[in-house]
Order: C-alpha cells, then structure tokens, then sequence
C-alpha cells in the first residue's frame, strides 16, 4: 500500500495513474509518427524537435501550452493536423472554455491554413482549410464536453456530500432532542420519588422510636441522596448543549466516579448492612477517567446484583493492579435464604457493564463459582 500510494504520488501529473501516463506516451509517439515525413525532416534540428514535440505530448495534462507550441513549431517541416488537434482537445480538456483555449484554438487554426496555404495546390486551398476548421472544432468541442462531464461529476459529488452531511446533522439533532426528552421524564419521574424517599428518610431519622431505626432511616437517606446527585450529573449529560462552555463540561467530569471512589461505594453498602470484605490496594496507579468509571460501575452493579440475587450472602471485592493492567473482581457466595425474597432484576445488568468495560478498552468475564457463587472479573489495561 505505501508503495502504491509512493507511485500515486509521483504520478500526481497524469491524475495518479499509471494508465494515464502509458496512453500520454503512446499518444505522443503516435502524434510524432504520423505527423512526420521522415523521408525529408531527418535532420539534426528535425530530430531535435521532434524529440521536444514528444515531451511537450507527454506532459500535456501538466502543461497544456506544451503542445500547442510544439505543434506550432512542428508545422515548419510537417502536416501538423494530428498534433493540432490533440493540443486543442488538451486545451478544452483542462482549461474549459476560457481565454486560453480561444486563444490556442485560433493559433492553431492560423498555423494549419497557412501550413495548407503554402504546402497544397491552390485548386485545394479551400477544402483543406475547412477540413482544418472541422478538425479542431471537433477536437475542441469533444475536450470541452469532457471537461463539462468533469464539472457535473465533481458538482453531483459535492451534492452527495452535502446531502451525507445534512443527514448526520439532522441525525445528531434528533439524538440530542431525545436526549433532552429522556432527560425531562428522568426529572420528573425518577428525581421526584427519590426526592421524597430522602425527605421521608430525613424526618424518620429525626422521629425514630429507636437507634436501630434511627441508623437504617441515615442510611436510606444518604443513599437516597447520593442518588439524587448522581442523577443530577447525569441530567447535564443528557441536557448537555452545543453552547455549553468548556468549564461546565470539566465540572461535571470533576464528579465522575474514579477508582478510589470504590471504597466509599463499599463502605456505604457496608453501613446499610451488607456483607461486604473489600481488598483495595493502598498505592492506586493512575488510570484514564474512562477506566475509573467503568470500574467504579462494574462494582456498583455487582453489589446490586449481589443483593437482588443472592440477598445476606457474603460478597469479595478484589481490586488489584499488576502487569500494567487494573483487575477488579466482584464474587459473591450462594444465598443463604430460599431465594423468594431476590428482588426481580432488569436483565440488562449485564449487557450494560460489558459494554462499559469494552469501551474503557477492557475485558469482562461473568459466570458461577466453584462453591456456587457467581463471579464478575473486570480488566482494564493502564496503556
């Protein structure tokens, strides 16, 4: 491939291709060939110019005023009908119909009937010269429809790109307008209850006939309001505008989750009375954003899977960092109870932690334990 594009890029003259330039070389032998009387021109200056002329046809995509300059020189010892004609096809072909090509087209067409004028009978003056005018008028409108198909190709490529472009555009509006909806039935829905949960959580505190209810009541309420903000975060996400400015977006990835926020999320489950043992190590190393939040929500919804699925039952989260590559594992031991008091989950768990570790550039294993658990093992790699 880098060879190819190497050769594409020298060949840049004849539109990259290596066929462009084997026909301009046949092309131009031809044009030399059947334009000369090699019988009278083979002479020193002849030969001289003929190779000249041949160099002036190779490059005549590059330079277009090569041929025709050459053909004009050329008329001094041969019929430059052919040469004539190809220049003004060059001519049309490159420039389009612009002052150049007039002015080509009638220098040519002055050198042709003066070459007739002195080279022909007077009885076939006139034939030829109009066989000259045919000539380069078909030569030249045949260029000019060329480069005219040239143009409506490159305007209909521009219409399809602007069409591609103004389809994605209308796609991303259409994304951030359901955005916002999800945004707003979140807000009013999600945000409300959890609102009055912590409220309700706050007054039974305040009110509790005992200390246990007392505790339990803290907990709902801490919970219920780390939920709020996490919610709210997540809120500007979705309502994130266009217009915001850089600094709304940096506060708001300020609050993103990281890895060290894993032994709060522990501790708070703790306190709410799970069975949770947390091996953490005490030197962290330094991960992308992207792969503490992925962490941090592959334990969130292990211990949430934990306690739907498998309720009192002891739980081993296991961080670990070694070989350049963060390890997080989440193992849970089997239920001690019957299983009916499991709350029904979602089903999409999951699917949603897989594809948050695959984005973060990691891996996910999930399945049962020897001893009857089930386990969730997370790797990010630190590169």
């Amino acid at each position: 491939m880098r060879f190819l594009d190497h050769l594409r890029a020298r060949l840049s003259w004849w539109d990259g291709r290596i066929r462009s330039l084997l026909f301009d070389l046949v092309a131009a032998v031809f044009t030399v060939r059947f334009g000369v009387d090699f019988d009278t021109a083979l002479t020193v200056p002849n030969v001289c110019l003929m190779i000249g002329a041949a160099l002036a046809f190779l490059l005549r995509r590059r330079f277009p005023w090569l041929p025709v300059v050459a053909t004009a020189a050329m008329a001094t010892f041969t019929g430059p009908a052919v040469a004539a004609s190809v220049a003004v096809y060059t001519m049309a072909r490159r420039r389009g119909p612009s002052t150049q090509l007039w002015i080509a087209a009638g220098l040519l067409t002055a050198v042709l009937i003066l070459h007739t004028y002195y080279n022909q009978p007077p009885s076939n003056v006139y034939v030829f010269v109009i066989s000259v005018a045919v000539a380069v008028g078909v030569a030249m409108l045949l260029g000019l429809w060329v480069f005219q198909r040239k143009m409506l190709l490159v305007t209909f490529r521009e219409r399809a790109e602007q069409a591609e472009r103004e389809r994605d555009l209308l796609a991303e509006r259409a994304v951030a307008a359901e955005r916002r909806r999800i945004a707003r039935e979140m807000h009013d829905v999600v945000a409300h209850r959890c609102s009055v949960i912590s409220l309700q959580a706050g007054a039974l505190t305040l009110t509790a006939p005992d200390e246990r209810t007392g505790e339990v009541a803290e907990v709902i309420r801490k919970t219920s309001a780390t939920a709020l903000t996490e919610l709210r975060s997540m809120l500007r996400v979705l309502r994130e505008d266009e217009n915001d400015g850089p600094g709304e977006t940096s506060g708001e990835l300020a609050n993103d989750p990281t890895l060290s926020s894993i032994r709060r999320l522990v501790a708070d489950s703790v306190e709410s009375g799970e069975n949770i043992r947390l091996d953490f190590p005490d030197q962290l190393p330094e991960t992308s954003s992207e792969i503490g939040r992925a962490a941090y929500r592959v334990v969130q919804e292990s211990l949430t899977n934990a306690a739907k699925h498998a309720p009192h039952a002891a739980v081993h989260v296991e961080v670990a960092a070694d070989d350049g590559e963060v390890v997080v594992t989440v193992s849970n031991r089997r239920s001690p109870g019957t299983g009916s008091d499991a709350v029904p989950g979602s089903g999409y768990g999951l699917i949603g932690m897989r594809e948050r570790v695959t984005l973060a550039g990691g891996a996910l294993r999930t399945g049962w334990a020897e001893d009857g658990g089930y386990r969730v093992r997370a790797v990010f790699p630190l590169q």
